[in-house]
């Protein structure tokens, strides 16, 4: 891959934003995201993913040499690229189904601009398949070119970690794909050259779009496996956490923790690939008996509570529930398919007044996308229930003391802080 090739990044959110930084650092590169405000707050240094080294995002923004970066809401500006690299989200709708419409307007976007000789890689989330059923015949339509041709594809699925500090961008390996074998090569050339942790050359696309499905499908199983037994543990009378800290000390046991199961990627993805299976006649029991068990995680905690609150105090329609946390993940602003909406929307059906507190959340983004207000700790009052959803580092701080001298239920769903202000914990 010349140094002197220009690379457009189509997305400037958690994936799109740490990718255009890093290879800005060795090529030109335009960053291209539709929200003007999105631009115009990196271009000032403000991040609301926190993902982005700001210092590194400084320099680059400001290099005078051959690489750096410029960030642009301006379709224009990505026209001279060679390299295109999608980063768009690929959700899900209310039935569970693939919502492919971000990365084929992207597509349709790209076929207007897209030249002879151009690379279009793809790094969202997708189903084995997409990228060249789905989104290839949109770039031929739009741009009038043929693919394999005229132009050319790759997948390399995005493997960034939220919050994650240690394991970043340039120190997980990179799977890389292409259309072609010579395609192939240059796009895992181009990735080695900023991957310090190295590449691993698919032999296909669809391979490589495989591997990202099954690698959080994998994951949502085995959680789903310990919050199942985290269900049967509660009708035993037995802590869960206790089991699997006596099953741990075997060498080989798999060590995941029940809990709340949202984010983008692990309750997203498995979604895709049964998609797929389901249209290819296979419909996948374990990953869909996984993801049911998981999608109900967050109305058992919310029973629980209310169970717990009449035998406690003998009323529920006046009670009060504190949430600490509406992040998928701890340490991370990410709100994105978070489940803490299922134990709110629970809670609030049996009309339990219910407040909700995240130090890390954007309360403006939070408001916006789910109709909930955060509070901030000055306006804590007295609960009925304090309920932690996310073990953000910052809540081990908390006066826990004061809400049990209050009268308080305290429910720790990620057996988090200190085991004797608890009432009950997955």
């Amino acid at each position: 891959m010349n140094e002197d090739k220009i690379i457009a990044v189509i997305g400037l959110g958690y994936v799109g934003l740490p990718l255009a930084i890093e290879f800005a650092k060795k090529y030109k590169v335009i960053g291209y995201d539709i929200k003007a405000t999105r631009v115009a707050a990196l271009n000032n240094l403000r991040d609301g993913t926190n993902e982005a080294n700001l210092d590194d995002l400084k320099i680059v923004l400001h290099s005078k040499g051959l690489n750096g970066l410029k960030l642009s809401s301006d379709l224009s500006d990505i026209k001279n690229a060679q390299v295109f690299i999608v980063t768009v989200p690929t959700p899900i709708d209310h039935l569970k189904r693939p919502d492919l419409e971000p990365l084929l307007e992207a597509s349709r976007m790209l076929g207007k601009v897209i030249k002879k000789g151009d690379i279009v890689i793809y790094e969202s989330t997708v189903y084995p398949g997409c990228t060249e059923e789905d989104c290839v015949p949109v770039l031929e339509k739009y741009s009038g070119l043929k693919y394999n041709i005229d132009f050319f594809c790759g997948y390399s699925p995005e493997r960034i970690n939220p919050g994650d500090k240690v394991n970043t961008l340039t120190k997980i390996k990179k799977v890389t794909s292409g259309s072609n074998p010579q395609i192939s090569m240059e796009i895992d050339q181009l990735y080695a050259s900023i991957i310090t942790a190295g590449t691993h050359l698919a032999p296909s696309i669809k391979v490589a779009e495989a591997s990202k499905a099954i690698e959080n499908a994998q994951r949502d199983v085995n959680i789903s496996f310990v919050n199942e037994l985290a269900l049967i543990f509660d009708k035993m009378g037995i802590d869960t956490s206790d089991v699997l800290a006596a099953a741990s000390t075997k060498w080989n046991f798999l060590n995941y923790k029940p809990g709340l199961v949202g984010g983008h990627c692990i309750g997203v993805d498995p979604y895709y690939l049964a998609h797929k299976s389901e249209a290819l006649g296979y419909k996948p029991e374990v990953i869909l008996s996984g993801r049911r068990v998981n999608d109900n995680m967050g109305m058992f905690v919310a029973n629980k509570v209310i169970k717990m609150i009449v035998a406690k105090s003998g009323i529920l329609n006046e009670a009060r529930v504190l949430i600490l946390g509406f992040a998928f993940k701890e340490n991370c602003p990410d709100t994105r398919n978070t489940r803490v909406v299922d134990i709110i929307d629970e809670l609030k059906a049996f009309n339990i007044e219910v407040d909700v507190h995240d130090p890390w959340a954007s309360a403006e983004e939070v408001k916006l996308e789910y109709g909930i207000e955060l509070i901030a700790e000055g306006d804590f009052t007295s609960y009925h229930a304090v309920i932690l959803a996310v073990s953000h580092q910052k809540f081990l701080a908390l006066d826990y003391g004061r809400f049990k001298e209050q009268g308080a239920i305290i429910f720790d769903t990620k057996s988090f802080i200190n085991r004797e202000f608890v009432d009950a914990r997955l």
